[in-house]
């Protein structure tokens, strides 16, 4: 722990839909370990409490309302972090739209609601890293996470292109941003078993989905923090325009 908190220590980490979920986990995780986090999401209430939790805990946090699709929004956001804490040192592209509702085949999609996949799922990681990108040049151990996702690999409708988009902009920025010293990879995560799993998926949908893993066990919200907990550390520091595939070989088998 004491290898962790010199990594963290006094780092500024800025993480998009840190209301819930994964970005929830990744804000107290890097906190627990002496970063500053600041927890963006379109659900102020609930991206306030998320910070507040985080304070509670002994932990550094802000919070602000972000449409990760409004440039805007970034522009006046990452200001306000600056104006406090001098730059940004790890971005976390985590927000996205996902679900049952977006697992679908195109035709089911409206266009209205096909365009706010891609806006948010595509776009806010483009806009957030265009914004960043000037507050993050010059700081040493400066690295961009993205969260793509097994759909990625497997053509898995409007929602796996987006995702797959995620994988070709991780490597794309990676290749842009490597002679400012700004590492750029991505994660993949496979189903894992979350209260927000449970509550979408069957218990038949789950196991059916287990069945095409090449190991027989249940992810957990923990096995992606400990993979995001390495892409943002200097244990990483040779590593660039990757995406790690978190799935049990579920990404591989289909």
């Amino acid at each position: 722990m004491a290898e962790q908190m010199s990594q963290f220590e006094g780092r500024v980490a800025v993480i998009t839909g840190g209301a819930r979920g994964f970005g929830r986990a990744f804000g107290r995780a890097l906190a627990e370990r002496g970063a500053h986090t600041v927890l963006t999401d379109i659900d102020e209430a609930e991206v306030d409490r998320a910070a507040a939790e985080i304070r509670e805990a002994g932990g550094q946090a802000s919070a602000y309302r972000l449409d990760v699709a409004d440039d805007a929004a970034w522009d006046g956001v990452l200001a306000d972090v600056v104006a406090r804490h001098g730059g940004v040192d790890i971005l976390i592209n985590n927000a996205g739209l996902h679900s049952l509702e977006y697992g679908v085949d195109w035709a089911r999609l409206p266009v209205p609601k096909l365009r706010r996949l891609f806006d948010v799922n595509v776009m806010g990681v483009m806009i957030g890293t265009l914004t960043a990108r000037p507050h993050m040049q010059g700081r040493t151990g400066a690295n961009i996470v993205n969260i793509s996702s097994s759909a990625a690999f497997n053509g898995m409708g409007a929602y796996g292109a987006t995702k797959a988009a995620v994988r070709a902009l991780t490597l794309a920025w990676a290749r842009e941003l490597g002679p400012e010293g700004i590492r750029v990879n991505a994660l993949a995560p496979g189903l894992h078993v979350t209260d927000t799993i449970r509550a979408e998926f069957s218990p038949q949908m789950i196991e059916g989905h287990r069945h095409h893993q090449f190991l027989d066990l249940e992810g957990s919200e923990q096995d992606i923090v400990d993979a995001m907990l390495y892409l943002s550390s200097e244990r990483a520091r040779f590593v660039t325009g990757e995406t790690i595939r978190v799935t049990a070989g579920y990404a591989s088998s289909l």
